[in-house]
């Protein structure tokens, strides 16, 4: 995987409770350069690790002892000294209400463990550099999600979107189908610069982490109807 492209230095946690898996996560990670800060085998000890040596990325299992992934996340991402910290949820479950927990939990992806070692140091990299990632199946399900069951959706975020500009409504509309950048960027005839500068005010303004936690609350919100179509992203 290493290219020789040289990449700015990347610091990763890798959290699970089977030490194989860390073994494996490492060794794919440390072949492309990203350094393991640190291990844990369960949510305790990745909250720990995580705010010992302050990584950029955390690789975090759902299913540990003592403490679990979910829980394991909202206690990193609320900790204010670990404010540039990214966290990927990584399970072999894609069952609906673990997606939902993970992302409205502050995490920046979702992948399971059968991700290629290619798939998995790109996505490390993407979320580092303040993107998200779904994986394509697991995006589809979060939709149909709100498509099928919308007398159970929880109830709306209380975001106040009257102070995004009309083309930030609908930048934010067009996300929340799961179009890229350089879709976006066609669907409104402007420049992807364009495009980054009107998500990045749309995550100021609303406060939100990431494009993930901008799809979720488009859909919670109402500001988009499920099932209209549109690409996954």
């Amino acid at each position: 995987m290493a290219d020789g492209v040289t990449r700015p230095a990347l610091r990763a946690v890798i959290a699970d409770d089977q030490a194989l898996v860390r073994t494996g996560f490492g060794l794919i990670l440390g072949a492309d350069g990203i350094e393991v800060a640190a291990e844990a085998a369960d949510g305790a000890e990745a909250v720990a690790a995580v705010r010992r040596t302050r990584p950029d990325v955390v690789l975090m299992d759902i299913r540990m002892p003592r403490m679990d992934g979910i829980e394991a996340t909202r206690r990193i991402l609320a900790d204010g000294g670990t404010a540039g910290t990214r966290v990927i949820i990584l399970t072999t479950y894609d069952l609906d209400h673990y997606v939902y927990a993970a992302l409205t939990a502050g995490a920046s992806g979702f992948l399971l463990k059968d991700v290629t070692p290619e798939h998995l140091v790109a996505s490390v990299r993407l979320v580092q550099s303040g993107d998200a990632l779904l994986a394509p199946a697991i995006t589809r399900r979060l939709i149909e999600r709100f498509a099928r069951r919308e007398e159970d959706r929880p109830a709306a975020l209380h975001r106040d979107l009257s102070g995004l500009t009309p083309r930030e409504l609908e930048v934010l509309r067009l996300l929340a189908t799961g179009l890229s950048n350089a879709e976006l960027a066609d669907r409104l005839f402007v420049s992807q610069t364009t495009v980054k500068t009107h998500i990045g005010r749309i995550l100021s303004k609303l406060d939100l982490r990431d494009r993930v936690q901008a799809v979720v609350l488009a859909y919670e919100t109402g500001l988009i109807s499920p099932g209209g179509g549109g690409q996954v992203f």
